[in-house]
């Protein structure tokens, strides 16, 4: 049996182990952990998927700013990382790790939401690269990967920096 359980009631180094299982030990030095530079991961939008006792997937959430050259900037929330065990994937986890980020970003206002990631797996969540030829990252990164789920029609800019949202 699977069991979804808030991030917050689950055990941060099992957490650490599976995304290092996930993605590889080097997975810091990715453009997406500059986006998460001195920001905490939004509760109400991630989660864990316990099998038995053992954390088996997870998925984070972190709040980020879009800003443009002339100053206006609009929140938006990053996805991922999307993380399930490598010998358990493929078998919908990851799936439901997504469903219930939407589910809970619905109850929150549906928030306009980006990710590095491929278009094909995360269209059916809504995720689309269309609107984000004009958007930047600190990092590098693949232009066609950077999507966008603006299921709430937030008026976002056209072009523009992405980065963690620190608040003031």
């Amino acid at each position: 049996m699977v069991e979804l359980l808030p991030l917050s009631a689950c055990d941060p180094g099992a957490i650490e182990n599976l995304l290092d299982a996930a993605f590889g030990t080097d997975r810091k030095s990715r453009t997406a952990y500059l986006l998460r530079d001195g920001t905490a991961c939004m509760p109400a939008l991630s989660f864990g998927l316990l099998s038995s006792t053992h954390l088996i997937g997870s998925i984070q959430c972190w709040p980020v700013l879009i800003e443009a050259s002339d100053g206006d900037s609009a929140a938006m929330v990053l996805v991922g990382p999307v993380a399930v065990a490598p010998e358990l994937q493929g078998l919908g986890h990851g799936q439901a790790l997504m469903q219930a980020m939407v589910d809970a970003a619905m109850l929150e206002g549906n928030p306009p939401m980006v990710m590095i990631g491929d278009a094909e797996y995360y269209g059916r969540f809504g995720f689309s690269a269309a609107e984000t030829a004009g958007w930047n990252l600190p990092g590098p990164f693949e232009q066609n990967r950077l999507l966008l789920r603006n299921e709430g029609d937030y008026i976002l800019p056209l072009t523009g920096m992405i980065g963690p949202d620190i608040g003031d």
